[in-house]
Parts: C-alpha cells; sequence; structure tokens
C-alpha cells in the first residue's frame, strides 16, 4: 500500500465522521429526539422549545463537545460512577502516552526508517507505506539504537504513568467504599451448595447451619427461588391470578384500591388486593403461595450478617470441610444480582467454564475465514492472481487503492459486530452470579478474541496459502512474527481509521435506538418518551476496542510511527464522545468499583511485553547485536514493574481491608445507624419484587396513553435511575412474593 491509498481511506473515514457528528449535532437539538440523545435525563437539558421550526435547530453546533471539555471527573464520577470515570482515565491514559511516543518517533524514528537506505524516493503521496517502517533499515545499521532509545522511552513513561493511575485508582476505590452510603451487599454472602435433607427445607437448613457456626454474627436469610423462563412465567400468571380474581366483580376504582405512583390515577385494567382483602378472603390470600414458594426454593441463599467485617470473613472462610458444600461469596449489589444463575447447580460451573472455553475456541477457528479473506483483498497481486476476471477493474488507480486501503477494514469490521454479543451469551452460561461479572466476564472474552484475530491471526495471514505455511513451521513463529507485523502495519493503520474513527460516530449517532424511536413515532404513532428504554455503558464492547488500539499502538510505534497521529485522533475524539454518551445517553444501573482498571494495565504490560520481543526479533534480523542486548534488560524490568503493581494495589480490587471494615462499623454503631441497615437488609434482595413494579407501571403507561403523554421537563431529575425518573408503584408487602418466603 503506498501513502496515496492511506490518504484515501483517510479522506473517506473523516468525510463520514464530520457528515455523521454534523448529523448528530442536529438531531440531538429535535424534541423528538430526546429520548434517544438524552435518555438519562429524559429531557431535563433540552427542554422542549416552543418554536419547533427554529432555525438554529437545523445548524450543526459544537455545543456537546465544549459541555464534554468543561465536565469535571467530579462530575463524571457523580453522574456515571467509578466505573465511568475509570474508563475515561484509560483513555486520558493513552492520550498521554502516545503523544509521548508521537514526539520521539516523529523526531528520532522516522527519519532513521526513511533515510534506512541508500535509494531514491518518490514523491510522498507515491511513496510505500514500508519506505516509513522498520522494514526499510538495511541489515547492520547502526542507527538501529535509535528503535532501542525509543522504545526504552516509550516503556519507561508508560510504567510510571501506570503506576501514578494505578495508585490514585486504588485510592479512589477505597474513598468510593468508605464514603459511599451503606450497601446492602457488604452485610451479604451469597451461598450455595446447599446440601439437600429430606428432614427439613433448605431454609431451615441455612438457620441451623450459620446459628451454630456464626451465631454470634448471623442476622437472618433470604432463600433464592427458582427464576427460569417457565417459572417466571408461572409466577406471574399465578400473581395474575389473584389479581384478577379479586377484581372480577368490581370493575372501576375503588377507596380501599391502591393508586399508582406514576400516574397518580386508579389503575382501569387490573386491580391490586389490599390487605383487608387478603385478611378476609381465605382461599385467595397467599396461605397457599407460601408451600409453593417453599417447593420452588433452590440450594442459594443471601445470609445477612451484623457487621461488614463478619460478612467478608464468612465469605472467603472454608465453610465445609467438602469444598463443594455451603460454598460463599460476597453478594453482588441488589441491582447486579443475576438471578437466573443463582439456581444452577454448583458442581455444573466447572462443566459449563469448560464447554464456553471449548466454545469460544471453535467460535475463534471460524472466524479465520474472514480475516483470511480480508487478509487476501490487501495482496493486490495475489488477489488478481486469484480473481483473473478483477484485473481490468484492479488496474484503475481509484479501485486499487480503494479496494487495498479501506474494503478490507470494513469487511472486518462488519464481521467483528458479531463477537460481542455471541461473548456475552459465554459469559452468561458460565454461570457468573452478577450482571458486572458477566459483562466483564464478556469484556476479558472479545478483548482476547479481538486481539487475537486482529493481530496475530491478520500477520499471519495473507491468504490461505501463506497461512498454512505458518502453521506448518512453528519453531519459526518468533521470526515469522518479526518479519509480519512491519508488513502488516498499513492493515493496522486502515483499521484503526475505519474501525476507530467511524465507530465512534455510529456510537454518537445511535443508529439502533434511533431506528426504534422513528419507527416508534411514525408507525406506531406513539409520542410517549418515557416509554423508551434506558441502557448501560457498554463497557464489553468499548473497552475492548480502546484496549485493543492501544495494544496495536505500543506494537508499531517504532516499527510503523505513521499509525500514532491516527491513534490521537481517535482518542482525542473518543474522549469527548464517551464523556457526551455517559452524561446524556447511558445510566449507571450497578457499580463494580472499578473493576476495569487491573484489565487496562495488564493488556497494557502485555503491549509493551510483545513489542519489546518484537523489536529483539527485527533487531534479531536486522543483525544489530547491541540493540538485542539492550532489549533483553528492558522485558526483565516491565516484567518486575507488573509484578510489583500486582503486589501492591491489586489484592485492593479483590477483596476489602480488615481496618477499613471494622472503622466502618464501627462508625455506624457510634452513629446509631445499624439497626436502621439491619432493617433494609430484608427487602434489599427481592427477587420479584421488580415483577411486580414493572406491572403496575406497564398498566399505568397503558392508562397514561389514553390521556396526556407527554413530559414535564420540570418534574425530571437528572442522574437518576429509570424507576425513579418514571415513578414507583405502591405494592402491598403481602404480594410481594419474597417476602412470604422469608415468613
Amino acid at each position: 500500500m503506498n501513502i496515496s491509498a492511506l490518504l484515501t481511506s483517510v479522506g473517506i473515514n473523516t468525510a463520514v465522521c464530520l457528515v455523521l457528528l454534523s448529523v448528530y449535532s442536529i438531531l440531538r437539538k429535535q424534541p423528538s429526539n430526546v429520548s434517544v440523545y438524552f435518555g438519562r435525563r429524559l429531557a431535563s437539558v433540552c427542554p422542549r422549545p416552543s418554536d419547533p421550526f427554529r432555525f438554529v435547530r437545523f445548524v450543526p453546533s459544537p455545543s456537546w463537545i465544549v459541555k464534554a471539555w468543561e465536565t469535571t471527573e467530579e462530575e463524571m464520577l457523580a453522574v456515571g460512577g467509578m466505573d465511568a470515570v475509570v474508563f475515561l482515565r484509560a483513555v486520558v491514559f493513552s492520550i498521554r502516552i502516545f503523544s509521548i511516543a508521537a514526539v520521539i518517533c516523529f523526531l528520532l524514528v522516522l527519519p532513521v526508517n526513511y533515510y534506512g537506505q541508500e535509494m531514491r524516493h518518490k514523491q510522498i503521496p507515491s511513496e510505500s507505506l514500508e519506505v516509513f517502517t522498520i522494514e526499510n533499515v538495511k541489515e547492520g545499521s547502526k542507527w538501529l539504537w535509535a528503535h532501542c532509545l525509543a522504545l526504552y522511552i516509550i516503556t519507561c513513561s508508560a510504567c510510571i504513568l501506570l503506576y501514578f493511575e494505578y495508585k490514585s485508582i486504588t485510592k479512589m476505590r477505597l474513598e468510593y467504599f468508605t464514603r459511599s452510603p451503606p450497601n446492602p451487599s457488604h452485610f451479604t454472602v451469597l451461598v450455595r451448595a446447599i446440601p439437600q435433607s429430606s428432614q427439613e427445607s433448605y431454609s431451615d437448613s441455612i438457620k441451623k447451619f450459620f446459628t451454630t457456626y456464626h451465631a454470634s454474627s448471623y442476622l437472618s436469610h433470604q432463600m433464592v427461588l427458582r427464576c427460569g423462563r417457565v417459572q417466571k412465567l408461572m409466577t406471574d400468571a399465578e400473581k395474575m391470578y389473584l389479581i384478577l380474581k379479586a377484581a372480577s366483580v368490581e370493575q372501576n376504582c375503588k377507596p380501599n384500591l391502591i393508586q399508582c405512583g406514576l400516574c397518580g390515577g386508579p389503575t382501569h385494567s387490573f386491580n391490586i388486593l389490599s390487605s383487608e382483602t387478603d385478611s378476609d378472603k381465605g382461599k385467595t390470600g397467599f396461605s397457599d403461595l407460601d408451600l409453593a414458594t417453599i417447593r420452588k426454593e433452590c440450594p442459594a441463599a443471601f445470609v445477612f450478617f451484623k457487621t461488614r467485617y463478619a460478612a467478608v470473613v464468612a465469605a472467603q472462610v472454608l465453610q465445609s470441610s467438602n469444598p463443594m458444600l455451603w460454598v460463599t461469596d460476597l453478594a453482588p449489589e441488589p441491582h447486579d444480582v443475576y438471578w437466573s444463575n443463582l439456581c444452577i447447580p454448583y458442581r455444573q460451573l466447572w462443566i459449563r467454564k469448560i464447554g464456553t472455553l471449548v466454545a469460544a475456541i471453535a467460535f475463534m477457528l471460524v472466524f479465520l475465514i474472514p480475516v483470511t479473506f480480508v487478509q487476501g483483498l490487501t495482496q493486490l497481486e495475489q488477489l488478481q492472481a486469484t480473481f483473473p476476471f478483477l484485473r481490468g477493474l484492479l488496474k484503475k488507480k481509484y479501485m486499487s487503492q480503494l479496494v487495498t486501503g479501506y474494503l478490507p477494514s470494513v469487511i472486518l469490521i462488519l464481521a467483528l459486530y458479531t463477537v460481542p454479543p455471541t461473548m456475552m451469551l459465554f459469559s452468561a452460561v458460565e454461570g457468573s452470579i452478577s450482571r458486572s461479572g458477566r459483562k466483564k466476564s464478556a469484556c476479558c472474552k472479545v478483548l482476547c478474541f479481538t486481539i487475537w484475530n486482529v493481530f496475530f491471526v491478520n500477520i499471519f495471514t495473507g491468504s490461505v496459502i501463506s497461512q498454512l505455511n505458518v502453521f506448518s513451521s512453528v519453531k519459526d513463529i518468533p521470526a515469522q512474527l518479526a518479519k509480519a507485523v512491519p508488513r502488516q502495519a498499513s492493515f493496522f493503520v486502515t483499521y484503526v481509521l475505519t474501525s476507530g474513527w467511524a465507530s465512534l460516530s455510529c456510537e454518537v449517532m445511535q443508529f439502533f435506538a434511533l431506528f426504534c424511536n422513528l419507527v416508534k413515532r411514525f408507525i406506531l404513532r406513539t409520542n410517549d418518551d418515557s416509554s423508551n428504554g434506558i441502557f448501560s455503558f457498554p463497557y464489553h464492547t468499548e473497552a475492548p476496542r480502546l484496549l485493543l488500539f492501544g495494544f496495536l499502538g505500543f506494537t508499531c510505534s517504532i516499527l510503523a510511527p505513521l499509525i500514532l497521529p491516527v491513534l490521537l485522533i481517535y482518542f482525542s475524539l473518543a474522549y469527548l464522545v464517551y464523556k457526551n454518551q455517559i452524561l446524556n445517553v447511558y445510566v449507571p444501573k450497578y457499580e463494580s468499583g472499578g473493576q476495569y482498571w487491573p484489565i487496562v494495565h495488564i493488556t497494557t504490560i502485555f503491549s509493551l511485553v510483545l513489542s519489546q520481543i518484537v523489536a529483539l526479533g527485527v533487531f534479531g534480523i536486522k543483525r544489530s547485536p547491541v540493540a538485542s542486548g539492550f532489549t533483553i534488560p528492558l522485558i526483565i524490568c516491565t516484567l518486575l514493574f507488573n509484578e510489583y503493581c500486582r503486589q501492591r494495589f491489586l489484592p485492593v480490587f479483590k477483596s476489602s481491608a480488615a481496618e477499613v471494615l471494622i472503622e466502618m462499623d464501627r462508625k455506624d454503631e457510634q452513629s446509631g445507624t445499624m439497626e436502621e441497615i439491619h432493617q433494609q437488609l430484608h427487602s434489599a434482595y427481592c427477587q420479584f419484587k421488580l415483577i411486580s413494579q414493572e406491572l403496575c407501571r406497564s398498566q399505568c403507561l397503558n392508562n397514561q396513553g389514553e390521556g396526556d403523554s407527554s413530559l414535564d421537563p420540570e418534574k425530571l431529575k437528572s442522574g437518576k435511575e429509570p424507576s425513579q425518573l418514571n415513578g414507583s408503584c405502591t405494592v402491598l408487602s403481602n404480594l410481594d412474593i419474597a417476602e412470604t418466603s422469608k415468613k
């Protein structure tokens, strides 16, 4: 590929990016798109104008960029939580390190690459990209010390920045843990693999076990009910039957019926039972439902403790001499619980993990087909030899530049869109007990998948024949790696252009939500903004993409420095786009406390070590013993630095310190809030409460649609959960199945 083909890709992606950003700045001003681009605040920062045809609404403006730039980290922490701040810290870290790398490589490495051999240079647009890579440096050149020096500067700068970021985020995590309101998950332990007994129920076994071995700290427990899809339908049918049976005689609202808090009026389709109705009617009461819930109990329960310290000790200590029984883990947050996986038998988990691993490997092998086809497009000579009928078309300069410079990365990106949902499915099958854990597991899978397919497979698969040649000689892989990375640098540059710049434009446009909104308004004729779904930030797709580009930047920095300005533009745009999306679109439904930073750290260390190994191989091929000798200590020091960070900071992300827990417990006891916290634990993990609320909410929305469905922006509060924004339904406690299971 030559510079003109690269400039073609740059021009296409720049035009697409500018057009989409301009269209976004117009669409976000339209009142009909409030639910798409301001889903988090639901028009509280974008009031509907009185004149719907103002000219300013149809003129692109950079106001959203200014707002994103001016937002401080404290405001982002209050709006998006610690996970959002950690993600943005990763973006800022990438901007800093690649700014340093760009300055060093453009001043020191790029001139050495360009004048590495005695040759007659063409005009810059006609030059091949290989001229700007380390492949152009002749063997035995004394100027390779410049590449070694640049590698040292980049590695040292990255390690210093990583250390201070890790230290700062660790401190932030501790402060977030201590200053946040009391969380029910701090007092709760999830117990699984409860042994079955023919003489007593699971609930009795739990109470007997913990009153015997944790008598001083045990508070109470709550059983987990089977919540498969069939069971959910049966439970909803039972509840609906009771409601309909009680409301069959009365067609209108009565004083003894509870009104819905969302619309402020009575419900007409279904009525909610009052406490008097339940006490008077024995046949429609919940005594029979109690027996049903006992039969639905699964060998898992949430056990509540009196202090945080007692809960952590119970979660980390082996409860039984048989490790497969009485398995304890700290419970996730109430909104973070993945209820469907709690009833999975604990003995099945290792089988599920092996099965998902095999399925992921099989999926990676199947994905070799589109990757091989994509790399075949980058080799113009091989493409003409394979498809002779394309020779006439490919002789045209513009078509050859389009096929080799833009089309391969587009095809690969379209194929990669199938990866995140597939990996999310694998992570759910694994048996994760929390939604954040499932998303974190999917993030790691997507990251490994993309690094393997975008980097390793691409550098070895110029065609099917070359792929077979490489894998038939496994012992030559290090040498092949050193030869192939500089040659494929041009593809990585175009991949960052297409997958980076264009993907950010698509992210800010929210095409799927925009399409659903258009269908709802112009086909279904519904103008209710409150009924739209609000999503959480897709860390499992955006974090792997961010880390992949960082991986490519470290690997190709001294080999092909032209990738660095493209990466800097991407990270700078990503900083603004992601801040805007977190401020306006996504709602943090749960919090993991910055658990994504260890993934960022270990991926960066892996990128540094791999770039050093590739550089070592290149120095060996170029016959530079001095540069090779100085690279080996750099690899050792990088690994030692990673081990120090793993010992110093990583334990804080895995467990909590005893001194912190005890101090928090003492503070709550001295302030007299411990009793209040204990009372809140009983209703925190309510398995079917959300179903009842959603039922009432949907009824109220249906009734609201008959009247005025417009929203009042003055009554909306920014930064709240969807349930808070839409109102909540007052449901009687005796209608809550989870409450009956505790009696």
